[in-house]
């Protein structure tokens, strides 16, 4: 045999010993883990089942003849193995008591995590050493007189370090409240023990007896176990540590709550499990107070399934709501999970509305202390109301938002949607019976119900009525109403205002007097939305116009800026119903030039080939997407847009082909580019969307035909969407004949002397008294060079004002000039700047002068001095060329 596996050498014997050592410190762990504790004789089995792999052929266990002595082991049990390492445990803790080591006692002397972290405590150990010796019924007294050891130790510790002028290391400092925060709350479980132990010390020590266990078992996950004694087919009950069947009565309600608080949001939690539990609690519960704590909890644990962006749930989730929900789970029905979550949701909050209304005694407000005891539940005093923390507010809220984001996942081309939809009726019953609950809480003085809790549900009730037609929302407040007990009414919005109007009004008013910042912008943004929805567009412009939004809309969050830009819109949509065009065209300027629409109105993502957006900054935009039935026909803004820009644009270009000056002047850079595009393609078919037939119409009325571009105009299809709209086509087509009109006078003007009023009358089917008002408009704002003879009832235009290719020229010279001496002022006063001291002349007014003074060099020319009464007589900031003062250049 290889001289490496004899060795009669010392070092070869105590290689040996290193190698028994190992094996058997590797045995003892391997059986420390397993569940087989108490059975001694599994442990002393023979040697031969311990040897496994090299060791069988090592010195210290090899049964060779060579071996002259035979090693005796030791087989302990479980028990007496774990108590030597309770005993090495306090050993260490005692150690570090005497040299002051607090480190070592919160974290371990060997352990690589800081003090901070709260991990591999010593003081930990211990306790997780003591709990599996404490499963046979005992505590053990050592462990007893190390707790209480060390409190005192602790005690005294805080004492020195109070009065001492030397303060501790940061590292003991940091150990030192780490065993302070555990071993408090450990001790409590362990009073009488260790009052025991105070009392007598040492008797207690040498007493034979181990007490019994009185600590509180931390609460375990509850397993399902198969119960034999079951004969109704229900072959399952929920056991806990021990195998001890877990018992709900009402008396043990708050504990098993407790219990299911302290999890939520751990690791590895159940939250199914946690809700079947709770849901057996209220099965159990008696008393309102244990049906208020009950509901609290578990409408708040259903909201944690559907935490994420996405609001999916796994597939394990599904399989768990056999006895709730059952269907066959596909790709197709994962969304159906999250709908009935909130439908379990919304049942429960009903009930505990139902619950707190008939017992007014108990209320739930945000500012309520949590009731600690467990084992004695609070008694209501006579007169006093028993206050339970919670928020009817944010559950309101979670609702709504939790029924957005449904509507939001769900294609909302299909019944789906249009059954989710229909749960938005339940939803404002249940916010309005939030709101009235609110509403009596404030009534009582004491509870000090805070305003902003009605804001915020006053809002959330708004958010629900503004989009919508009059008929919907008195349909809406009949339904709600008839809900709600007859004995319920409100403060705020009566019982029986079916006005839509009135009540809006209403809502918006009360958020005006008691609210402030972002809920007062958002109630009066909702306001302007629906007076501009019900026509009511003067109301709605000057209500735009004195809040001063547009100025402060940048400072509020992204969600108060997509209502802006929603009401923005109304508003022009609004102007264009009522005829106003040009009012029109500048509201919806902003939105619709950009070319965006879609991402400022959250109705959609535009994904570009070249952005910079992250994942990030996608997934909270796709997040703040509206629903479908909220959102504005995009195709009918863009037509409405187009259809103001070409009544004014195509006057303005028929204007400009004698102006120069008016070339400058665009009011649409987007049409006037669909426009060249259009004008530049070789040939054009008919019409297929709206932009065709817009930019169809535009070249027929250029062209002057006026019929043929109506034609054009009436044939959009997406007319037929908006209210009245025949109403709308007939507006149209007078303004189309107006424009026309006006096209017609800046085109031809120049060839006429004289024009009779009959004549463009029956031209373009207008009275004769309108186009009378138009020709006067124009010539009263300059646009046309002539005169208006009513005696005749014609126009006399004027010639020789029309500008020749020279004049044209000069001017665009003159403006080119001005524009370089501005830009030389401009370059001038950024190299002076600082200097503007450095020319003034001591005893001497006037100099040189300067950006508000004279310029000139003599008495013609703005005076070199001596004009002490001339404006900027001293100062100099190096104005080279100014035509605004002195002798400046005339064109």
């Amino acid at each position: 045999m290889s001289r490496f596996f004899h060795g009669d050498s010392s070092s070869e014997s105590s290689s040996s010993d290193e190698e028994e050592l190992y094996s058997e410190e590797e045995e003892e762990k391997s059986e420390e883990e397993s569940d087989e504790d108490s059975d001694d004789s599994s442990s002393s089995g023979g040697e031969d089942d311990h040897l496994t792999g090299a060791n069988r052929f090592m010195k210290g266990e090899s049964s060779d003849e060579e071996s002259d002595v035979e090693d005796v082991r030791v087989v302990k049990s479980a028990k007496d193995k774990r108590l030597e390492e309770v005993e090495g445990t306090v050993k260490l803790i005692e150690n570090a008591e005497k040299i002051n080591d607090w480190a070592v006692i919160s974290a371990g002397k060997y352990s690589p995590w800081p003090v901070s972290s709260h991990r591999h405590f010593e003081f930990d150990k211990l306790n997780r050493q003591v709990v599996k010796l404490m499963q046979s019924g005992t505590t053990p007294k050592i462990y007893i007189k190390a707790i209480a050891d060390l409190e005192d130790f602790m005690n005294e510790a805080i004492a020195k370090s109070k009065v001492s002028t030397k303060k501790m290391n940061a590292t003991n400092a940091r150990g030192l409240n780490a065993v302070k925060q555990r071993i408090r709350k450990n001790n409590k479980d362990y009073a009488s023990l260790i009052e025991q132990y105070r009392d007598d010390k040492t008797g207690y020590m040498e007493s034979d007896e181990e007490e019994e266990v009185v600590t509180t078992e931390k609460p375990s996950r509850p397993k399902l176990v198969l119960d034999d004694d079951a004969g109704d087919g229900e072959g399952f009950s929920t056991v806990g540590r021990g195998g001890k069947t877990l018992q709900y009565t009402p008396e043990s309600i708050l504990k098993h709550l407790r219990t299911v608080i302290e999890s939520r949001g751990k690791k590895n939690t159940d939250r199914n499990e946690q809700i079947r539990i709770m849901e057996k609690l209220y099965e159990v519960a008696t008393t309102p107070y244990q049906k208020i704590r009950v509901l609290l909890a578990l409408i708040s644990t259903r909201f944690d399934l559907t935490t994420g962006a996405a609001s999916f749930m796994s597939q394990e989730q599904w399989k768990l709501l056999v006895n709730s929900y059952s269907f066959s789970l596909t790709p197709d029905n994962v969304l159906r999970y999250l709908v009935y979550t909130h439908a379990r949701a919304e049942q429960e909050f009903n009930t505990l509305l139902q619950v707190l209304e008939s017992n007014p005694d108990y209320v739930v407000i945000e500012n309520a202390e949590e009731w600690e005891d467990d084992e004695k539940p609070p008694i209501v005093q006579a007169g006093e109301k028993l206050r339970i923390p919670g928020s009817i507010v944010s559950f309101v809220e979670r609702l709504d938002d939790e029924l957005t984001r449904s509507l939001q996942h769900i294609d909302p081309h299909t019944a789906e949607y249009i059954e989710r939809l229909a749960d938005e009726g339940a939803l404002y019953t249940k916010v309005v019976r939030g709101l009235l609950y609110l509403e009596k809480l404030a009534k009582d003085v004491k509870l000090q119900t805070p305003q902003e809790s009605i804001n915020r549900i006053i809002i959330r009730r708004l958010e629900h009525l503004y989009f919508k037609p009059s008929q919907v929302v008195t349909i809406l407040e009949d339904n709600t109403w008839k809900a709600i007990p007859e004995s319920l009414n409100s403060g705020v919005t009566p019982r029986g205002k079916a006005d839509a109007s009135a009540l809006v009004h209403t809502l918006c008013t009360y958020l005006y007097q008691h609210s402030e910042g972002i809920i007062r912008a958002r109630a009066m943004l909702c306001q302007i939305y629906f007076l501009a929805l019900h026509d009511q567009y003067y109301r709605a412009r000057d209500m735009m116009l004195m809040s001063h939004l547009q100025e402060t809309i940048n400072s509020f969050d992204i969600n108060t800026q997509i209502l802006f830009n929603r009401t923005l819109v109304q508003v022009g949509l609004c102007a264009f119903r009522a005829g106003l065009i040009y009012e029109a065209q500048n509201s919806l300027q902003e939105i619709c030039g950009s070319g965006r629409q879609k991402e400022l109105l959250a109705q959609g993502v535009m994904i570009q080939r070249y952005s910079q957006v992250s994942p990030e900054q996608e997934r909270l935009e796709r997040q703040r997407q509206l629903p479908f039935h909220m959102h504005i026909n995009l195709e009918l803004l863009e037509c409405v847009y187009l259809t103001c820009s070409m009544l004014l644009e195509i006057p303005l270009l028929a204007q400009t082909g004698s102006s120069p000056d008016l070339k400058k002047r665009i009011i649409s850079k987007t049409y006037r580019r669909m426009l060249e595009y259009h004008e530049r393609q070789i040939f054009t078919g008919p019409p297929e969307n709206t932009r065709d037939h817009v930019m169809q119409a535009s070249k027929a009325l250029a062209a002057g035909e006026w019929k043929k571009c109506s034609d054009f105009i009436h044939s959009i299809k997406i007319w037929d969407l908006m209210s009245r709209p025949d109403d709308i086509k007939g507006m149209l087509s007078e303004q189309i004949q107006e424009e026309g009109l006006r096209t017609y006078l800046f085109t031809y003007a120049p060839f006429y002397d004289t024009l009779s009023v009959s004549t463009l009358a029956s031209m373009f089917e207008l009275p004769e008294r309108k186009v009378a008002a138009v020709v006067s408009k124009m010539i009263s704002h300059e646009e046309l060079a002539a005169a208006l003879d009513q005696v005749n009832s014609a126009i006399i235009f004027r010639k020789g004002v029309e500008l020749s290719r020279l004049q044209s020229l000069a001017l665009t010279l003159s403006d080119k000039a001005s524009g370089l001496i501005e830009s030389n002022e401009r370059t001038l006063e950024q190299r002076t700047q600082g200097t503007a001291g450095a020319f003034e002349r001591s005893g001497q007014q006037g100099g040189r002068g300067g950006r508000t003074g004279g310029r000139g060099r003599g008495d013609s020319r703005g005076g070199r001095g001596g004009a002490g009464n001339r404006r900027g007589g001293q100062q100099f900031t190096g104005g080279a060329l100014d035509s605004r003062q002195g002798g400046a250049v005339r064109a």
